[in-house]
This record gives structure tokens, sequence and C-alpha cells, in this order.
């Protein structure tokens, strides 16, 4: 995986490791959040200027212990009460502890809570306001927090049982689990996938407070070089000298769509007077449902997608942004736009039903598909950045690639959603060509491939597929 990481990210000297302010020159006439004005400024050329942004609270928090203090941290966890970490809870420490969520200092006390949950901001001592829309919180049940009794103070442990973080001056409280979900969610339907994962049977009780992470969290799944912290971004941006970071997410395989929006939206920044608009695409790497391609098949055939040339590694950087999956459409868009931020990105590009899902009982999508983007431009907090929303790429049956939907000629065009996209590498079935360059659809083909028990000649379907990974893992 070394080789892959050097595919991606040219060579630069040592990140620092301590917090770090970075003042923003972004020139006014374009802080504009509204894709509407981003053209305008587009057709009149204006010369910019632009520094990396502020990160939300002015400063970028860095929760983890100074190497010198770590021994002394480690034994002093070891004489605390201790709460056990899920899966998903490390995940939620990894993104506390690079400042992914700044301002947070650790996980939510209730005010915290209630004002995410209810206004899908912060406001700070200062009176502003920052975006938080969804919910960092730590669960437990009714026998740990007798356990914890009147300490001030709990140790995080992994499920190694070796510390990771003290969460000092702590809060507990109850968690409302149904008010949560509906807030976030907007329904409380059942099958909702990170409910079922870390709500539904976690502890009525959350505790907050300020952590001190022990040491760097690691996964040491071969992918630990692909996840840069925000610091460690930034640091990458300036040493590429960008004057513009345009971000985007995804969850799934890149296609020659995804490309010629992020080759776009590059083409439109230079045409607005940037000189060297850098690319941070950010796959999402922590939990997500069971049926999305696991990330080290992504990481694979992003690869392949630079080695092929579809993207220009000396303008794109791949790094993993570790956080969990909510699916929760409108609400968490702000939260994946909001951590862009903090990763030193100025402009957002959103698409179609942003971190949307079928409604999980219904025939239907779970969002309306264009509030994502809508929301974005309104958010509270979110005003610094300028959202960028996806034009609708489709194949076009006439050139022979993908290209932007022309309604003017609709019979020309082909849309191939990830549904089919994943049929047809089920079955070992080529898409049109340059749907996906051929090194990136081979992956995907592979991935399949490896679903199909070597006893079994057929190719297990969608519904299949969640129940044989639970048996693996």
């Amino acid at each position: 995986m070394a080789s892959m990481a050097a595919a991606f990210i040219k060579p630069t000297n040592a990140f620092p490791q301590s917090p770090i302010t970075f003042v923003k020159t972004i020139s006014p006439s374009i802080q504009l959040p509204i894709s509407l004005r981003i053209r305008n400024n587009a057709r009149r050329r204006i010369r910019v200027s632009c520094g990396l942004i502020d990160p939300d609270g002015g400063k970028l928090m860095d929760l983890i212990v100074d190497e010198s203090m770590r021994a002394f941290k480690n034994r002093e966890a070891l004489s605390l009460p201790r709460v056990k970490l899920s899966r998903i809870d490390l995940q939620w420490v990894h993104i506390l502890s690079e400042g992914w969520a700044s301002p947070l200092s650790g996980f939510m006390r209730e005010s915290e809570f209630l004002q995410t949950l209810h206004f899908n901001s912060l406001r700070l001592h200062d009176g502003s306001v920052v975006n938080m829309s969804v919910p960092i919180v730590l669960a437990i049940d009714d026998a740990v927090k007798t356990r914890i009794g009147a300490s001030s103070k709990v140790a995080l442990f992994g499920s190694d049982d070796r510390p990771v973080a003290i969460l000092n001056d702590i809060e507990i409280y109850k968690q409302p689990k149904e008010e949560r979900i509906a807030r976030t969610w907007g329904t409380t339907a059942p099958g909702l996938p990170y409910v079922d994962e870390a709500i539904k049977n976690a502890g009525n009780w959350l505790i907050g407070g300020d952590l001190e992470v022990i040491e760097p969290i690691k996964y040491h799944d071969g992918l630990d070089s692909f996840r840069l912290s925000p610091a460690q971004l930034r640091n990458e941006f300036i040493s590429r000298n960008a004057d513009a970071v345009f971000a985007f997410q995804l969850r799934n395989p890149v296609h020659n769509g995804h490309a010629l929006l992020m080759t776009d939206t590059r083409r439109r920044l230079l045409d607005m007077g940037y000189t060297n608009p850098i690319l941070l695409l950010n796959p999402l790497g922590g939990y997500t449902k069971a049926d999305d391609v696991p990330l080290h098949w992504r990481i694979k055939q992003h690869q392949k997608v630079l080695e092929d040339g579809v993207l220009d590694p000396e303008t794109t950087v791949v790094s993993i942004f570790p956080s969990p999956m909510h699916y929760a459409g409108p609400t968490e868009v702000q939260w994946h736009a909001k951590a862009r931020i903090n990763a030193g990105a100025n402009f957002y590009i959103v698409g179609r039903d942003p971190a949307g899902m079928g409604h999980p009982t219904e025939k239907r999508d779970l969002y309306d598909p264009d509030h994502g983007k809508k929301v974005l431009s309104m958010a509270p907090g979110l005003e610094r950045l300028n959202i960028l929303p996806f034009k609708v790429a489709a194949y076009d049956k006439t050139r022979g690639k993908m290209a932007f939907f022309d309604p003017s000629r609709p019979q020309d065009f082909l849309f191939i959603s990830g549904t089919k996209m994943r049929t047809l590498a089920r079955n070992k079935e080529n898409p049109p060509d340059g749907f996906m360059c051929p090194g990136g659809w081979s992956v995907l083909v592979e991935y399949y491939e490896s679903l199909v028990p070597a006893n079994i000649g057929s190719i297990p379907k969608p519904e299949a597929v969640a129940q044989l990974k639970s048996c693996r893992s």
C-alpha cells in the first residue's frame, strides 16, 4: 500500500504535530455560497487570491497527547473507570482527535448535543456560530454509569483492552434515542443502518467531556498512509501552492461521470481566476452499510483511476475521511461539508441526494434528491464555504463517453445507476466504453468475484452480500 500512497500524494516534509492556525486571505468578492453567484463571478473573470480557509472556531483542534506524556497518560488510564469503545466509537475518537470536528474538544456534553440536534449548529463563546449537524456522542449503559460513580474522568479502551484516551470533566446525561433518530433522519422507520448499528442497542446514557487521546489512531489495515489528518492535508495543499481547494466525497467507485464533474470544476475555478486549484478526493472511510463496496477495494479502484490518467495526480490529493456514515441526507451532508472546511477546502462539490439512501420500508428515496444542495447553500455556519452543485452527467451514446446531459436530446443519453453498475460488475459484463477506465472496472469486477464462495458458481445477489460479510466478520 505504500506504493499506492505515492501514486496519489507528492512527498512533502514531515507534518507538524502541534495545533496550528491558518489565516484566510480569501477575496471577499468570492466568499459566496450560492452557485449562481459563482457563475456570475466566472463570467466576469474576476481576479482572486486565496490562502487556506480558517478552521471552524479559528483553531484546528489537536487532541493527541504529546509523545513525552504518553506513558504517563497510559498509566493514568489504567487507574480510571473504564468505558469500552465500539468500532464506530473509535472512529469518532479518530475524528475528534485530529480536528475534523473543530472546535469540539471531545464527545458532546448535553448543551452541545441539544444545539446540534435542534439547530444544526453550535454557538461559541464569542457569539459566532459554526455548523454541527450530527451528534458526536458516546453512549454508556446503566452498569457503566454505576461504575463511574462520582469520578470526574474515565478511560476509553479499545477492543484489544488497551487504553485509547482519557475523557476529562465528564458529564453524563440521558440519551433521548427516539428524539435523536427523528431529528437526525427525519423518520423513526425501522431499518436505518446507522441506527441499527450504533444507537438501537446502545446504552441509554451519553457521556461527554474533553478528550486526551493517548496516541494517534491507527487501523493497521494497509491504508493508514492514506489517512491524512486535517493538519497534514493543509500542509500538503501549502506544499503544492494551492490557491483553492475543492473537495469531493464519495463512498462508491469513481466512474468517468464523477471524473468529468471534478475536472470541469477545476476548469471553472481556473476561469474564475485561480491559478492552481487542488482537488481533495476524500472517500469516506468509517462505517458504511454492508452492501457498499469496502474501503480497501475503493482505494484500489481510485488508484487505477489516477494510473489511467482519468484524474491528474499532480492536482489531486486522495485521502480517507475517517467518519462513520449515517445515511442522513441533508442533515448529514452539512457535517461532510463542515469537516472539509477544517481540512482546508473552500469549495465543496455536492450532487444529487447526497448522503441519501432508499427508504428502509417503502420503495422510494428517503430524501428529496435536491434538498441536500439547497440546504448546504443556506446552512448556518457554512457561509464561508462555496457550494458547487453537480451538473447531471450521463453516458452520451452519440459520443461514446460520459458527458453533461443535454435536455434537448434526451434520447441520446443513458443513465447508468449505481445498482446497474453493480449488477454489471457482479455478472462480469462490461459497461459501455467510456463509462469507467478499464483498470478501475477490473477492480470492481475483482471485488464481486471475491464474494463468490469457491464451491458456488453463481454470484450472490445484493441482499446476500450483507449476510456473507457478517459471516466473515
